[in-house]
């Protein structure tokens, strides 16, 4: 992944809008989907804006040339001298999330909010949308793998049934109930952890590879777990999600 070149387009009194062209090459073995965040900089090394871009389904070996264009701000701005590509996540196009587009062949879409960080406490939802033409079910918890930044699998981490270990106010305590979404329904549920560290080595596990039931193909989302020493993750049962449709 590198950058090749730095932009700047000026009309009149505005400020000058910014983009960079950059090149990344899949050097694995498999189609893969990459979510790149990129850091615009001033002169002074300090940070103007950062933006987040995906690129999809990129083969073994292939190259891709592509584009990231800051938003053109309001106002005055610093000048853009620079850009970083600050953080790279990829995944297997196969087990791509997404919460829009077309309905992938599993007839449901998974993915995984922003979520919220609060003294340490960290809280992200977990949602799926049933966007096929049939029924489906669930029952309980979702089975979760977590993976390094190398998508190796991490282990020794305690996978809790529940939130309430982590936090009461988590929202991931309730009890697990059979669930039938139809066409254009959701669920949702939640995981929580805190990032506390004491004696030991810190883990970070950027991907959780999601598989809502037993069975189910597994889709792969980056929650970007910071587990501390803690070596435990919360998660809470499916609940059904009145507030989302398909």
């Amino acid at each position: 992944m590198k950058i090749t070149g730095l932009y700047a387009r000026k009309e009149g009194n505005e400020c000058a809008a910014y983009s960079a062209a950059f090149e990344l090459t899949n050097q694995g073995t498999s189609k893969a989907t990459y979510t790149v965040t990129f850091g615009f900089v001033a002169a002074s090394g300090g940070s103007v804006d950062n933006v987040e871009r995906t690129v999809e389904a990129v083969a073994p070996g292939r190259t891709v040339k592509g584009t990231v264009v800051r938003a053109q701000p309001v106002g005055s701005a610093p000048e853009v001298t620079g850009v970083d590509v600050i953080k790279v996540r990829s995944v297997p196009t196969a087990e791509a999330s997404s919460a829009s587009g077309p309905c992938p062949a599993s007839g449901v879409r998974v993915y995984a909010d922003r979520g919220d960080a609060a003294m340490g406490l960290r809280v992200v939802g977990l949602h799926l949308v049933n966007c096929g033409t049939g029924t489906y079910e669930l029952n309980g918890y979702p089975g979760l793998e977590l993976l390094d930044e190398d998508h190796g699998k991490v282990d020794g981490v305690r996978i809790l049934h529940g939130t309430d270990a982590i936090s009461t106010g988590a929202g991931g305590d309730g009890s697990p109930r059979p669930l039938t979404l139809r066409p254009g329904e959701a669920a949702r549920t939640t995981l929580a952890w805190r990032n506390t560290t004491q004696a030991g080595e810190a883990v970070n596990a950027p991907y959780v590879r999601v598989r809502p039931k037993p069975g189910a193909a597994p889709v792969t989302v980056t929650p970007e777990l910071d587990l501390g020493t803690t070596g435990r993750l919360g998660v809470g049962p499916w609940e059904r999600d009145e507030s989302s449709s398909g």
